[in-house]
């Protein structure tokens, strides 16, 4: 199988490749974390692309039970077409819903599986899913049948960390944390994203963000795509650099800050910080 290298559209870090290919060599889950806005989502994506293989996504509610992975059995709707006089009811096989694992395990060529968001279901949905993802099978009751896996699908597992995952499930997964881009491979991305975009306005917004992160107190630290949503935004609107150069300390919520604060308690955080900046101005000097 080829190994993942990236692609046109996606910066992989080094380490980030080293992860994806182990993972595929060792036959194992990918772990991803890391902060929202990172790209673990959309790295399932450029594995598929870059190993031309299909996707499948399953995206993980609070509400969304293991068991919707593997299949569903609509037994209502069976009750109700018998009732109707309905013959389909003589083939149970038509009331079975396959769920993504099934999707996945039917492939003739291996697909990359997404399970995003893991970490948003109850805490027993990693452990349900342990034996389906270590054996690469599972039984069907209602039809006596079991479900294999043709060919090993590739799989990818995000989590937010809004809750520990269990002991168990995380030894059976290869896991990597996806760290906030430094510098330099932020501005890599943004010249994927926006080609031939002035350096200067790049260097002083990033500037801007960065210090924005820092902020003490901050709620939501605005992530990697707020920031290409806040350039496109100053590109769009025009945005004379001298806004971005000689901004007013006085006035510390950044322009156009909707794309990068995205709360009323960080808002206000800044407008404080503006109003202790205007009464340091007015008494002047010590």
């Amino acid at each position: 199988m080829k190994r993942f290298q990236g692609t046109g559209s996606y910066v992989a870090t080094d380490d980030l490749k080293v992860a994806v290919n182990a993972a595929v060599t060792l036959r194992r889950p990918l772990l991803v974390k890391g902060e929202p806005g990172t790209g673990k989502t959309v790295l399932a994506q450029q594995i598929a692309d870059s190993l031309d293989a299909e996707l499948i996504e399953w995206n993980v509610k609070s509400t969304t039970k293991a068991q919707q992975g593997l299949y569903e059995y609509d037994a209502v709707a069976r009750l109700r077409d018998g009732q109707l006089g309905d013959a389909r009811v003589h083939d149970i096989g038509n009331y079975i819903r396959r769920g993504k694992l099934w999707e996945a395990f039917t492939r003739a060529k291996p697909p990359v599986l997404l399970i995003d968001e893991i970490d948003k279901a109850d805490i027993e949905f990693p452990n349900d899913l342990l034996q389906e993802l270590d054996r690469m099978e599972f039984h069907v009751y209602e039809t006596d049948e079991t479900v294999r896996a043709a060919e090993r699908p590739i799989v990818v597992i995000t989590s937010n960390n809004e809750k520990e995952l269990p002991d168990a499930f995380l030894r059976r997964c290869f896991f990597h944390y996806i760290k906030f881009p430094d510098r330099e491979t932020m501005q890599a991305i943004v010249d994927v994203h926006f080609p031939g975009i002035q350096k200067l306005l790049v260097s002083r917004a990033m500037d801007l963000f960065y210090e924005v992160r820092e902020v003490p107190g901050l709620k939501k630290k605005p992530s990697t795509s707020e920031l290409l949503d806040w350039l496109k935004l100053l590109l769009h609107e025009d945005m004379p650099l001298e806004v971005l150069q000689n901004r007013d300390p006085t006035k510390a919520i950044p322009p156009l800050h909707g794309a990068l604060l995205k709360n009323e308690q960080d808002v206000m955080l800044f407008e404080r910080l503006a109003f202790m900046a205007r009464r340091q101005g007015a008494r002047g000097p010590a």
